[in-house]
C-alpha cells in the first residue's frame, strides 16, 4: 500500500485536472450553443439549394449545363476530410481520419489521390503520408479558417478548389465530415462536392418539371451552382464546428465524473492506510508499554 504522502499528492493532482476538466466542459457548453444555432438556421437553406440545383442538373443538356456537373473517368480524386485544430474532444478526430483512410483504400483503391486537410489533426497525420497536396491551385494552411469561421473566408477557399477541378486536376472532390446532430451524437459523413450529383428520386413532386425557371434554367445553373458549391463547404464546415464543440463537451464532462470516481476511490484508500498507520502507532505504544511492566 503506498504511503499517505503519495495518495496525497495523487488526490490533489486529479482534483486539478478536475477543475481544467470542469472548466474546459462549461467553455465548450458556451461555445457550442452559438455553432449549434450557426448550423441549424444554416442547413434547411443549404439543403434547399442543394435539391433545387439536383433537380435543375437532371434537365439541362451536357452542352448547356455547368463545368461543375461535368462526369469523367474518375482517375485523380480530391478527399477534404474536416477535423479541428485542438484534441480532447474523443473519437472526433480519429473518425475522419479512419473514414479517410477507409475511402481510399475501399472506394480509390488504385486512382490518384490528394488529401486537402482543413483542420490541424487532419493536416498533422496526412502531411506525412503520400496523399499531401499536388496540385499548384490550392489554397493551404486551411487550419486558420476556424479563426473567423465566415462565408467570405470559406468562399474563397472554395473558389480555388472550384478552380483545380475545372482546370481538370482533379476528376472526383469529396468532403468527409462530422454532422452535428446533437451534443452527444456526430455522424461521419461523405458528400461529394464536385461533380454535382443530380437527384434520383422516384416521387414525381420533386422532379424539375414542377418548377418554373426564370429567366432560364441555364441562367440558373451558371449563377447558382458556384454559390451552391461554396454554401456546402460552409455548411460542413459549421457542421463540423458544432460537432467538435458538443464532443469536447461530452468528453470533458466524462472525464469530470471519472476524476470525481477515482478521487472518492483514493480517499477510501487514504483513510484505511491512515487507520492502518494509527493502529500500529498503537500497538506499538501498547508493545512498549508491557515491555517496560516486565
Amino acid at each position: 500500500m503506498a504511503n499517505l504522502k503519495e495518495i496525497r499528492n495523487r488526490i490533489t493532482s486529479v482534483s486539478s485536472t478536475r477543475q481544467i476538466t470542469s472548466a474546459m466542459k462549461m467553455v465548450s457548453a458556451a461555445k457550442l450553443r452559438r455553432a449549434q444555432d450557426a448550423i441549424t438556421q444554416m442547413r434547411p437553406y443549404a439543403n434547399k439549394l442543394k435539391e433545387l440545383l439536383g433537380n435543375l442538373s437532371t434537365n439541362v443538356d451536357g452542352d448547356e449545363g455547368s463545368i461543375y456537373a461535368e462526369h469523367r473517368e474518375v482517375k485523380r480524386v480530391l478527399l477534404i476530410p474536416i477535423t479541428s485544430n485542438r484534441g480532447l474532444a474523443g473519437a472526433f478526430n480519429a473518425n475522419i481520419i479512419k473514414e479517410t483512410n477507409r475511402i481510399i483504400k475501399e472506394k480509390y483503391a488504385g486512382k490518384d489521390i490528394t488529401v486537402l486537410a482543413i483542420g490541424k489533426k487532419a493536416d498533422d497525420y496526412f502531411k506525412k503520408t503520400d496523399y499531401n497536396i499536388k496540385g499548384t491551385t490550392l489554397p493551404g494552411k486551411l487550419d486558420t479558417l476556424f479563426d473567423d469561421l465566415t462565408f467570405n473566408r470559406v468562399s474563397k477557399v472554395a473558389s480555388k478548389i472550384m478552380r483545380a477541378f475545372e482546370y481538370k486536376q482533379f476528376d472526383e472532390i469529396v468532403i468527409i465530415y462530422n454532422e452535428f446532430v446533437n451534443a452527444a451524437v456526430q455522424n461521419v459523413m461523405v458528400e461529394q462536392m464536385m461533380p454535382i450529383v443530380a437527384n434520383e428520386s422516384d416521387d414525381s413532386s420533386n422532379v424539375a418539371s414542377d418548377y418554373i425557371y426564370e429567366p432560364s434554367k441555364e441562367f440558373i445553373v451558371e449563377e447558382l451552382i458556384p454559390k451552391s458549391i461554396k454554401l456546402q463547404l460552409f455548411k460542413a464546415l459549421l457542421d463540423s464546428h458544432a460537432s467538435e464543440h458538443g464532443a469536447r463537451m461530452t468528453a470533458m464532462h466524462k472525464a469530470t465524473d471519472n476524476a470525481s470516481d477515482l478521487i472518492n476511490d483514493l480517499k477510501l484508500v487514504y483513510n484505511k492506510a491512515r487507520q492502518a498507520s494509527i493502529t500500529n502507532e498503537i500497538l506499538e505504544i501498547v508493545g512498549g508499554a508491557e515491555a517496560l511492566n516486565d
